[in-house]
């Protein structure tokens, strides 16, 4: 427990030396993530996420993302998805105006057991198809890599199947392709996370976490300050 603490302390320096020199933004995210497996092999994966702008004042985007899985095994599987994203901005004196992004992804999943931590790894790889206010659609891919630590405060022999965790994840976003019609960088953001949450049976998890997005953008960096609420479901 010592070593996740310390570790989860420098992955979030490195997150603020990552944002220094930026502005400030303090957002509301909420999660819902299903897994479910037709059989052995065959399982639909789905997530649903909906966050707010600057402030809390209203919601800029929801995201659907449906995905079919492949296991390999208990330990690895492979997935093919496909993302919807509306962006919502309000301008002054304007109507709303909405944009989509529609995207298709490929990603490997390995978890396994460091000693009493529930490790999860995911790496991803995302065909974007951005929609902008000026009708120049923009396409470009990006790779995402993910890793999420899962810490039951009750010391557990045997599967984790109840009782209160502590959360540590990180995923780094990099554009590979078309990056000069974007933030004209390979960094594309990064994204910190650290939470509490419930385990209530194997099928369901609740929790509640910080987290901190630093963003790359063309001339400055965005620091968005994150309280996300995300509910896990398994069947």
């Amino acid at each position: 427990m010592r070593n996740f603490l310390l570790f989860s302390f420098l992955l979030f320096i490195l997150n603020g030396k990552l944002s220094a020199q930026t502005q400030h933004q303090n957002t509301g995210w909420f999660m819902f993530l299903n897994n479910t497996k037709f059989n052995d092999k065959w399982g639909l994966q789905f997530d649903l996420q909906v966050r707010s702008v600057d402030d809390w004042s209203n919601v800029r985007n929801t995201l659907v993302r449906p995905a079919i899985q492949y296991f390999i095994n208990d330990q690895n599987n492979v997935a093919l998805g496909y993302l919807w994203q509306t962006t919502q901005n309000r301008l002054n004196g304007n109507s709303n105006n909405f944009l989509h992004e529609h995207r298709i992804f490929e990603q490997y999943i390995f978890n396994h057991r460091l000693k009493s931590i529930y490790a999860s790894h995911r790496f991803r790889l995302e065909q974007r198809f951005i929609g902008r206010a000026n009708d120049d659609d923009v396409f470009s891919q990006r790779f995402r890599y993910f890793f999420r630590f899962i810490q039951p405060i009750k010391k557990t022999e045997a599967a984790f199947t109840n009782g209160v965790f502590v959360a540590l994840q990180n995923e780094i976003f990099l554009n590979i392709q078309n990056k000069h019609q974007l933030n004209n960088s390979f960094f594309d953001q990064n994204r910190l996370y650290l939470a509490t949450g419930y385990r209530f049976s194997k099928k369901i998890d609740l929790e509640v976490g910080y987290m901190n997005q630093a963003v790359k953008n063309i001339s400055n960096h965005t620091n968005n300050n994150i309280i996300q609420l995300a509910v896990y479901t398994r069947f």
